[in-house]
C-alpha cells in the first residue's frame, strides 16, 4: 500500500474511532490513579461479551483541568468516571452531559444518592446527568481496640463526642491526628457541621444575597474551633500522608477524615480493627465517582453498552469491595465491616452532600479554614469568606 495512502487509512481509523483490526475504539477518561487496576478489570470483563469494542483508560494528573482543556477543544471522552464535586456540577449545567433520566439503572440506585448529585446541577429541571458509581462516607475514623480498651462508644450525638474527645484526653490518649499542613483535611470536619447546622436552603438563599456566611455559620465555626483543641500539638507540621500513618500506628483514638482514607491507613499496617462512626443527624456523603458519557456521543452504541455495563450492581459491589467504598444500590450492603458504622444513614436516606461543593473553587475555602484554625478569628473567618465568595459571584454574572 502507498505510503500516502496508508496514512489516509490510519486517519480515518483514527476519526471512526475503529482499530486496524476492525473493532471500535472508546475512550475512557476516569479521575482516580488509584483506581486504574479495578477499571482495568471492568474493562476486560466488559471486552469479553462485546470482542467489537476495545476500551483504552485515559487517566491523567489533574484530572479537573485535563476534561476541562479537552471539551474547549471539543474533544470529550466517549464516557467518563468523574468525582461528584462542583466542577461536575458546573459542566452538567452547562449542557455538557447525557440525559439519563430514563436510564434503567436509575430504578437500583438509592434516591437519596442520586439526589446528591443531581444537586450539584443539572442542564434542565428533570434531568439526570451522571449515574453514581460509587459513594463515600464523611464520617469519623476510630481505633476499635482503644475505643474497646477504654471503655468508650461511638458517639452519636455532638456532646457525646465531646465527652469521648475528654475522656480520651483525660487518659493521655490524643483524640484526634490532625493534620493542617495540607489546608483541605479541615474540609470533612467544616462539612459535616456546616450540612447540619446551617438551614437547609442556605446556599440558594447565599446566591440571591438573602443570608451570608457571618449570619448563618456562627455555630458552625464555633463548633470547628472546638473540635480542633483535641489534637496533637504539631497538628500545623502534619501532612494527610502522615497523619494516614500516624493514626495506623495508633497514635490517636479518632481521625477526622472520610471513608476515603481507609485503604491508606491499610497501607500502613494498622494492628487493630478499623471502625466509622457519624456524630450528627444526617450523614454527609459524596457521589465518589459519576458515569457519565457526551450529550451528542460520537459513538453512541457503544458507549451506551459500556455505561450499561459499568452499571450493572456485580460491577458496583466489585468496585465498591476493592476501593472501600459503598455501592451506590438501594440495597447498599458492603463487604468492608469498617463501614458498618455508617450504613444506616444510607438505609434510612438521612443523607445530604457535601457543602464545600456549592462553594466555588476560586473562594479558596480550604486556605481560610486552615488560616482561621491558626489565629482563631472567628469574624475574620466569616467575614474573608463572606467576601471571597461575593467577588467569584460577582465575576460570573
Amino acid at each position: 500500500m502507498p505510503r500516502r495512502t496508508a496514512a489516509l487509512v490510519a486517519l480515518s481509523l483514527l476519526l471512526t474511532g475503529c482499530g486496524a483490526d476492525g473493532r471500535v475504539t472508546l475512550d475512557f477518561f476516569q479521575f482516580k490513579p488509584e483506581a486504574t487496576e479495578v477499571f482495568d478489570r471492568i474493562i476486560a470483563g466488559f471486552e469479553r461479551e462485546h470482542p467489537g469494542i476495545r476500551v483504552v483508560q485515559n487517566h491523567v494528573p489533574n484530572a479537573e483541568t485535563a476534561v476541562r482543556a479537552r471539551l474547549v477543544r471539543g474533544d470529550v471522552p466517549d464516557v467518563l468516571a468523574l468525582n461528584g464535586s462542583s466542577v461536575f456540577g458546573e459542566l452538567a449545567r452547562a449542557g455538557v452531559f447525557h440525559d439519563f433520566s430514563r436510564h434503567p439503572a436509575r430504578e437500583a440506585i438509592n434516591p437519596a444518592v442520586q439526589r446528591i448529585l443531581d444537586d450539584l446541577g443539572t442542564h434542565r429541571p428533570g434531568e439526570v446527568n451522571g449515574l453514581p458509581f460509587a459513594s463515600n462516607a464523611n464520617g469519623i475514623i476510630y481505633n476499635k481496640s482503644l475505643f474497646d480498651a477504654h471503655g468508650v462508644r461511638p458517639p452519636t450525638s455532638w456532646p457525646d463526642l465531646l465527652t469521648a474527645a475528654r475522656r480520651f484526653e483525660a487518659a493521655g490518649v490524643t483524640p484526634f491526628y490532625l493534620t493542617l499542613k495540607d489546608a483541605w483535611t479541615a474540609l470533612p470536619t467544616f462539612n459535616a457541621l456546616a450540612a447540619n447546622l446551617a438551614p437547609g436552603d442556605f446556599f440558594a438563599r447565599r446566591a440571591a444575597g438573602r443570608t451570608s456566611f457571618g449570619a448563618a455559620y456562627g455555630e458552625v465555626t464555633a463548633r470547628l474551633a472546638e473540635l480542633y483543641r483535641y489534637g496533637q500539638p504539631d497538628r500545623f507540621s502534619r501532612g494527610y500522608d502522615e497523619g494516614n500513618r500516624e493514626f495506623a500506628q495508633g497514635r490517636s483514638a479518632m481521625y477526622l477524615q472520610g471513608s476515603y482514607a481507609i485503604p491508606a491507613i491499610r497501607k500502613a499496617g494498622p494492628r487493630f480493627e478499623i471502625g466509622t462512626f457519624n456524630p450528627h443527624d444526617k450523614l454527609v456523603a459524596g457521589v465518589d465517582v459519576a458515569i457519565t458519557m457526551p450529550r451528542e456521543p460520537r459513538r453512541p452504541k457503544e458507549a451506551a453498552l459500556f455505561v450499561d455495563y459499568l452499571m450493572r450492581p456485580a460491577v458496583l459491589r466489585a468496585y465498591a469491595r476493592e476501593q472501600v467504598a459503598v455501592p451506590p444500590l438501594r440495597e447498599a450492603t458492603p463487604d468492608d465491616p469498617a463501614l458498618q458504622g455508617v450504613m444506616p444513614f444510607f438505609a434510612e436516606g438521612r443523607l445530604t452532600g457535601y457543602p464545600d461543593h456549592q462553594i466555588p473553587l476560586a473562594v479558596g475555602l480550604e486556605r481560610i479554614i486552615q488560616q482561621f484554625l491558626i489565629d482563631g478569628d472567628r469574624r475574620a473567618f466569616l467575614a474573608e469568606l463572606d467576601s471571597e465568595y461575593d467577588k467569584v459571584m460577582e465575576r460570573r454574572s
